[in-house]
């Protein structure tokens, strides 16, 4: 069986899902490839750092910027049995993000909905009733859809996301011995979604107290951070993009995974802290991270934009090394069977065994003469506000959860 996934090689989770999916699906004897369309899919192809990945792939219409030429060639390509069916991520590409609706009803189709944002529950409603199965990769994103976008509850499916922890429960952790705590900050440097101008005023909280943050990763939020944190002196560090095989060396080498998002989906930056022994001090995001982080048992949650509780949890792991060590060891032990990688495989083959089985009803194609894209993939308001107000309502839509 061979399964295509919508998306191109890059840095992000959603690509993460599918190295864990090609990886994990294999044992069941699934094939699943990445399939790309348009200039973007081509640059990303062409890269030289996706060399390796090169390979596991097909990029569609790479020569035109034209939307319909791009769905056309996608749906002969789909409709054509190169595969037996596609997994669809909600809110990715455009074009792969409408084409569901405009597909005949043999081609097998899978949603994948990876983030709560207002976005992304807009695009997977859009397709709702055209693919035959759609998979949450936590439970609020379950509840969000059935509660308020209509979604039958038996066409959901709550598969979190998983990797191969197998590195990092084995690595060895730094001995901490009279140091200065140490936290670290690793992931994409963006502030609307990671919250990471939080860190800086987290920080300032803690001046009275041993504790120091490395700040790992690259984004477009980079040189404001590194300006808001000059004043910290060398309490705090900058060492840039970490390559995936260095991961769990940094990770071991830290106490606590400093985590204040405003919204995920299911963060596997979170799962792989904790797989390390790295305490995780996260925000609480309702049916994510507390999903993931058991409070007070493998780790420690704060609300959202609360810095005073955020800094106080740090502090009192700074005081109590005994308490520190009770949460590593549970968060290395909750991991293990919790997001493991066969567990997801196999959650995964039971919905595509399924759905080529028995496939439910979905809607009728719609002709490719009426190509247009519904309101829900379309910019909307909420895209021309000022990022302090989308903050804003993003944590308040999260206080209201």
């Amino acid at each position: 069986m061979k399964i295509a996934y919508f998306g191109i090689p890059h840095t992000g989770g959603t690509h993460t899902v599918y190295k864990s999916l090609r990886a994990g699906l294999a044992a069941h004897g699934i094939e699943v490839f990445w399939l790309g369309v348009g200039p973007s899919a081509k640059e990303a192809a062409e890269d030289p750092r996706r060399a390796k990945e090169r390979e596991q792939g097909v990029v569609l219409a790479g020569d035109t910027g034209d939307d319909k030429q791009q769905a056309l060639a996608l749906k002969q390509f789909l409709e054509s049995g190169a595969c037996d069916g596609v997994f669809v991520s909600a809110a990715c590409n455009r074009v792969q993000s409408n084409i569901p609706r405009f597909l005949a009803a043999d081609v097998r189709r899978i949603m994948i909905v990876h983030t709560i944002t207002v976005a992304t529950y807009a695009g997977a409603r859009t397709i709702r009733d055209h693919v035959h199965a759609t998979v949450c990769v936590s439970p609020r994103i379950r509840s969000d859809l059935e509660r308020r976008h209509g979604f039958a509850r038996d066409r959901l499916h709550v598969i979190p996301n998983a990797i191969d922890l197998t590195r990092l429960r084995r690595v060895s952790r730094a001995n901490r011995g009279a140091a200065p705590l140490r936290l670290l900050s690793l992931g994409r440097i963006i502030n609307s979604d990671k919250g990471v101008f939080w860190l800086p005023a987290i920080m300032r909280r803690l001046a009275l107290h041993q504790v120091q943050l490395t700040i790992a990763g690259d984004g477009p939020d980079l040189p404001e951070l590194e300006r808001r944190c000059a004043g910290l002196g060398d309490r705090v560090r900058f060492v840039g993009r970490i390559p995936a095989e260095q991961v769990p060396e940094i990770l071991a080498a830290h106490d606590v995974f400093l985590f204040p998002s405003r919204f995920e989906g299911l963060p596997l930056s979170l799962v792989e802290a904790m797989a390390a022994g790295c305490v995780p001090v996260a925000s609480r995001i309702k049916g994510v991270t507390d999903f993931v982080v058991r409070d007070g048992e493998d780790g420690l949650l704060f609300d959202i934009g609360d810095i005073r509780a955020a800094a106080n949890a740090v502090a009192g792991l700074a005081s109590n090394c005994d308490r520190l060590a009770r949460l590593s060891l549970a968060a290395r032990q909750n991991t293990a069977g919790r997001f493991d990688l066969v567990n997801m495989a196999d959650a995964y083959f039971e919905v595509l065994s399924a759905v080529m089985t028995d496939p439910p009803s979905i809607r009728p194609p719609l002709p490719m003469a009426r190509w247009s894209y519904p309101s829900g993939l379309r910019p909307g308001l909420r895209t021309r506000l000022p990022t302090g107000v989308k903050n804003w309502l993003r944590l308040w839509r999260e206080r209201l959860a």
